[in-house]
């Protein structure tokens, strides 16, 4: 295990009813800008409910963040927390929203172009943002209880992740009520991208970190356990609290503490999503398979492992091994509804080459071992046509 600092401040207020809660964690002179995404959160009652919570408060609104949010969208808050002197954010929504709302707290103080924050973090730190907390209504990124984001940007079609310490919720509400009303495409690119989270954490090599081991095996069990029972049992709470449980745990950095992290499939997915609008989970769900394929060498161990650990494979040599993780895998992806392959979503070979030549340009080399280059890029983006 390698040598690590484990920092989480965030205090999670879990269960059926504690959005109620919420007045006693806001200080009550606070100029409070609640934000969320298309309205969802109005028509299933979660809006009345933060609402009356904080009655007496001084509120002011900002609806319409987007799936993958949008910088030229966002920057519309940032400018009403300076005109409204805002002094505390409250994210109302799931991933999208959350992170929006951490760029909002970010960008508002921020003396310079807030873009430099994202794509320039080391000549433009993050050293002052705005409290935030949220009221999480979709079990997915696990942005409810981590200090990191994800914004796109439409005028150059660029998805880039950013974080700070500062920008850690100072709580989460999470009431697994609240997602009993969601569309069954959501709630399954919910258990796909968090199960990937644990992937790009766990797919590594192995350095002795017996409990982040075992704990990330035991969430993707719980995940492929649960994950086809949320889509026909969509009003089960037991499920839906393990499932919302299961997607904070897999991105608060616990699993992560001490060991190596990829994140290259994330990187390569950002791009699908920015060039083409695909849903977040679903480019995951069409990397990965094809990423591991490429770099079973680099992660055999751990494949193997894997393997054995989460879907009990122990017949054959360890190629026929590797091979089988990976087709249950993106088995398990399928039989969430999700697709694996480019095609499948009328992306053509010719269409990608502009991701191609992006990851060209940028030399960017990706993975826990700095191996996976643009031409490994190519590679895996090829075969998952």
């Amino acid at each position: 295990m390698t040598n690590f600092e484990f920092y989480n401040p965030v205090k999670i207020i879990f269960g059926q009813g504690k959005i109620a809660d919420i007045s006693t964690e806001i200080p009550k002179d606070a100029k409070i800008l609640i934000t969320y995404g298309g309205g969802s959160i109005k028509r299933n009652g979660v809006y009345n409910q933060v609402i009356s919570a904080l009655k007496g408060y001084h509120i002011t609104e900002f609806g319409g963040i987007e799936p993958n949010p949008k910088y030229e969208n966002l920057m519309k808050a940032v400018e009403i927390v300076k005109e409204k002197n805002i002094d505390f954010l409250l994210a109302v929504g799931g991933g999208s929203v959350i992170d929006g709302t951490k760029f909002i707290a970010a960008a508002a103080p921020f003396n310079g172009d807030p873009w430099d924050i994202i794509v320039n973090p080391k000549d433009a730190p993050i050293t002052k943002a705005i409290p935030l907390a949220s009221v999480l209504t979709l079990s997915a990124t696990g942005s409810e209880m981590n200090s990191g984001a994800v914004i796109s940007r439409k005028s150059t079609n660029e998805k880039y992740s950013f974080g700070s310490p500062l920008l850690f919720p100072k709580f989460s509400v999470l009431d697994p009520t609240v997602t009993y009303s969601l569309p069954v495409n959501q709630v399954a690119n919910g258990v796909v991208d968090a199960f990937v989270h644990v992937i790009e954490q766990y797919l590594t090599y192995p350095v002795k970190a017996y409990v982040q081991d075992r704990w990330a095996e035991g969430i993707m069990q719980t995940l492929i356990e649960i994950g086809p029972q949320t889509l026909a049992n969509p009003m089960n709470y037991d499920i839906r609290a393990n499932l919302m449980w299961s997607s904070t745990m897999a991105l608060n950095g616990i699993i992560s503490a001490g060991v190596p992290t990829d994140w290259a499939t994330h990187t390569i997915g950002h791009e699908l999503t920015a060039f083409f609008g695909l849903d977040h989970a679903v480019t995951l769900a069409i990397i990965l398979p094809s990423l591991l394929r490429e770099t079973k060498s680099e992660k055999k161990q751990k494949l193997v492992q894997y393997g054995l650990r989460v879907w009990g494979i122990k017949v054959g040599n360890e190629d026929r091994k590797i091979e089988e993780a990976i087709d249950k895998t993106e088995k398990f992806f399928q039989s969430m509804g999700l697709k694996t392959k480019l095609s499948d979503y009328g992306i053509t070979k010719e269409q990608v080459l502009p991701i191609i030549e992006r990851f060209k340009q940028r030399k960017w080399k990706l993975g826990e071992m700095g191996t996976i280059t643009p031409e490994r890029v190519e590679t895996i983006l090829l075969n998952a046509m």
